[in-house]
C-alpha cells in the first residue's frame, strides 16, 4: 500500500516562482505592456521581466508570498536586491546596445500575496 502524501511531489520554489512570474507577465500584458524578456540572467542577478510600457523600458521584479506569515512580498525587494537588479539592467542595456543616455527606464515591483497582485511603478 502506498502513502498518498508521499506520491504527491511538492512544487519547488523555482517552479512556484516561475508560475507567478508568468501570472505577473499576463497581468502586465492586460495592462498594455509588451513583454520583451522573461528571466534575463547576468552575472549580477536575474531580471524577472523586461517589458515595454509606452516609451519606457521597464525592469520588473516579481515577489510572491502564499500568505503574510513571512511579511509582505513587496518588502522583500530590499536595497541589496535593488542594487543587483540595477546592475543587471545596466548589463542588459549594454548587451542589447541601448543608449543609456537616451533610453527611458523604470524599475517596477509586482508583489503577489495569495492571489492579490500589487504593481508598484517606479518602485526604486
Amino acid at each position: 500500500m502506498t502513502n498518498e502524501k508521499n506520491d504527491i511531489k511538492p512544487l519547488n520554489k523555482r517552479r512556484v516562482g516561475k508560475f507567478w512570474e508568468r501570472k505577473a507577465a499576463d497581468y502586465l500584458r492586460l495592462n498594455g505592456f509588451q513583454i520583451l524578456y522573461m528571466n534575463y540572467r547576468t552575472r549580477y542577478s536575474e531580471i524577472d521581466i523586461i517589458a515595454q510600457d509606452r516609451e519606457a523600458l521597464v525592469f520588473v521584479e516579481v515577489k510572491y508570498r502564499r500568505n503574510a506569515d513571512k511579511g509582505d512580498p513587496l518588502e522583500a525587494v530590499d536595497h541589496k536586491k535593488q542594487r543587483r537588479i540595477y546592475n543587471a539592467a545596466l548589463c542588459f542595456l549594454r548587451d542589447k546596445r541601448y543608449s543609456i543616455d537616451k533610453t527611458s527606464i523604470r524599475f517596477d515591483v509586482i508583489g503577489i500575496l495569495g492571489d492579490e497582485i500589487k504593481h508598484i511603478k517606479n518602485a526604486f
